[in-house]
């Protein structure tokens, strides 16, 4: 899953207008991304709220043009409107970093025919959530909120199929509990949905590396390389062609998972 921000404060590479979100988008299929994840407002740590009217007028313009792309589309939001209006296009996913918990998103989202939904978990809000993320066990209670949200989802109608679980890396949690995570995957898949990894040029990557965040293609390829092994399906990634070329010498060297 190929990141394209449209923001102009993401933490790794915001500033894109449509049109150079666009570009951006086909340079990624070009390296080899399979899916395009578009979002219009950022959730670094720390991010100001943004208008529907902002998010809206950011991520439809580059929508229109990604979706005659030939590939699934994603749009990273928590905005019900939002998430209608993309629909209405035709994206095919709903990324949402709250889990369709905002009043209306899941019966939204239950009255699509066929979109995925991927739920993830954060504790906290964007602003605050690095303060002190505090857990007794972080895997435990990571697997039993997206649990309880899968089974929201279940109830409201929307089939198994449609459902992806992300444990929401750097979403308040520590270093160490992000790394907990990896092999807590296990814990995730055994709930019966895919998981999404997102670990791209992050915090936790920066801690281990002592890298900023321009310098954090290769520890961030590892990170991917280890959700992947620990059962993930999607790795949401900055950077594509980095990824896919280390996910084919791997695959060479027959070290890739067989259920991947």
């Amino acid at each position: 899953m190929g990141i394209v921000n449209v923001t102009p404060d993401s933490f790794s590479d915001g500033g894109r207008g449509a049109a150079e979100a666009l570009a951006h988008a086909e340079r990624l299929l070009d390296e080899g991304a399979e899916i395009l994840d578009i979002g219009g407002e950022s959730s670094r740590p720390g991010a100001p709220a943004v208008s529907l009217a902002d998010e809206l007028a950011r991520v439809l313009p580059v929508l229109r043009g990604a979706l005659t792309l030939g590939v699934p589309v994603s749009v990273d939001t928590c905005k019900p409107a939002v998430m209608r209006a993309a629909l209405d296009l035709g994206a095919d996913i709903v990324n949402d970093i709250r889990a369709l918990q905002e009043p209306g998103a899941l019966d939204l989202v239950a009255a699509h025919p066929r979109c995925g939904v991927c739920l993830m978990h954060m504790q906290g809000e964007p602003r605050s959530m690095q303060a002190a993320p505090q857990y007794v066990d972080v895997v435990a209670e990571v697997a039993d909120f997206l649990w309880a949200r899968a089974e929201a989802c279940r109830t409201a109608g929307i089939a198994a199929a449609r459902i992806t679980l992300d444990p929401g890396i750097g979403f308040g949690k520590t270093v160490e509990q992000n790394f907990a995570l990896l092999p807590g995957q296990r814990s995730l898949l055994a709930l019966g949905y895919p998981v999404l990894a997102g670990w791209s040029r992050k915090s936790s990557v920066g801690a281990v590396t002592g890298r900023a965040v321009g310098e954090r293609v290769h520890g961030s390829v590892a990170a991917a390389l280890a959700a992947v092994q620990h059962g993930a399906r999607i790795i949401r990634v900055h950077d594509v062609a980095a990824t896919v070329d280390a996910l084919a010498v791997w695959r060479a060297a027959g070290l890739f998972p067989t259920e991947a």
